[in-house]
């Protein structure tokens, strides 16, 4: 008879070991969590590294396509706003919206995109740029003259590449007005 409730009782603790306890599912769980939200995190970096890349990329466009439509004028860009011509022109990339009604141009963020000439150079004025895309975009510039971000003369970048800490320091809003110059 002993035998017998020692085998019930070997039985009753090899069913209670089966499958996870309540506690191990809520590490499971919280385990889970943290991989997803650091895969959440890499994703948003990745998005933000992406938008910065395609911003110097749309500029680096602008700027060759403004080149061109003054190739038997260069160094005479006049002193207007020719973004308007540069919409009809068509030199704006396909990933920025125009109008040609309007004749005007708009970046990701609803900012305008204007082009300005200043007789022997033009300045490229990008919007409502967010902080993290300014410091990435100018970070990454190269062939310009000048980078100016707001409207602060301080801010004014005359030395190519960028550094990071400059770039830090020049794109101080939460939402900034690039202005590159070209000649």
């Amino acid at each position: 008879m002993k035998h017998t409730a020692i085998t019930h009782r070997f039985n009753d603790l090899g069913r209670r070991q089966r499958g996870a306890s309540l506690l191990e599912a809520i590490a499971y769980l919280g385990i889970a969590a943290v991989v997803i939200l650091g895969a959440v995190s890499m994703l948003n970096s990745a998005f933000n590294s992406a938008q910065a890349n395609r911003v110097t990329e749309q500029l680096i466009s602008i700027r060759t396509g403004v080149k061109k439509l003054f190739m038997g004028r260069v160094g005479n860009y006049g002193t207007v706003d020719f973004t308007a011509a540069a919409v009809n022109a068509g030199i704006f990339p396909s990933t920025i919206a125009t109008s040609s009604t309007t004749g005007s141009a708009t970046n990701d963020w609803s900012g305008a995109v204007k082009i300005v000439g200043n007789t022997g150079t033009f300045t490229i004025s990008y919007e409502a740029v967010p902080r993290d895309i300014c410091i990435a975009a100018i970070s990454g510039a190269t062939g310009w003259t000048e980078i100016a971000v707001g409207t602060d003369a301080g801010s004014k970048i005359n030395t190519f590449p960028v550094s990071p800490v400059a770039a830090n320091t020049a794109c101080n809003a939460a939402s900034n007005t690039i202005s590159l110059s070209s000649n």
